[in-house]
């Protein structure tokens, strides 16, 4: 029988980290499900799903964590049950606009409000095209519970943008766009 740990890593970037935590998990026979890793500011930051057999889940965590010692640090969670994806109506939003703090503040309030979920988030700052004028994006995939009309939610959404003054498109189950062309 295997079990599952949510990991949470960061170290300094550089070369090789996740050859470190990858052998690890090898080592005991764990298998890499999922994960999302990223470089922000320099530092190594990620987030990964693995299996391994619950016989030797505490030999595991143990050398996980001894990767301190190289400058990674890893905590453990024990999932709580086997993964199951999120059950509702999924719909994905795109955010831009002129960087000020508390757009994600405003949006994620919103949508928890509306008794919604963030299945997943990706945001970044860049310089604007022409004024050099930081601006913000943010993607995010939702779920609806059953029973939520999308096209409030979408309205509801549209207006909070207008207060922030960024501009939000919010694609609905069924709109011609599909996951792939909008991240390519």
């Amino acid at each position: 029988m295997s079990e599952h740990l949510v990991l949470t890593v960061i170290a300094r970037d550089r070369p090789g980290i996740i050859r470190a935590i990858s052998e690890v998990i090898t080592r005991h026979s764990g298998n890499w499900v999922d994960s999302s890793m990223g470089r922000l500011a320099g530092e190594f930051a990620g987030i990964l799903l693995i299996a391994a057999p619950a016989a030797g889940i505490a030999a595991l965590e143990a050398d996980l964590i001894k990767l301190a010692d190289s400058g990674i640090t890893v905590q453990t969670r024990r999932a709580a049950s086997e993964p199951a994806a999120p059950k509702g109506k999924r719909i994905f939003i795109e955010l831009t606009g002129a960087d000020h703090a508390g757009i994600i503040a405003e949006i994620s309030g919103e949508i928890a409000r509306l008794g919604a979920s963030i299945d997943e988030l990706s945001t970044r700052v860049f310089p604007g095209s022409m004024s050099g004028t930081s601006m913000f994006e943010a993607h995010a995939d939702l779920v609806l519970p059953e029973g939520i009309d999308e096209e409030a939610v979408r309205e509801r959404l549209e207006d909070i943008a207008d207060d922030l003054m960024v501009e939000i498109e919010v694609e609905l189950p069924g709109d011609k766009k599909n996951q792939s062309q909008r991240r390519a």
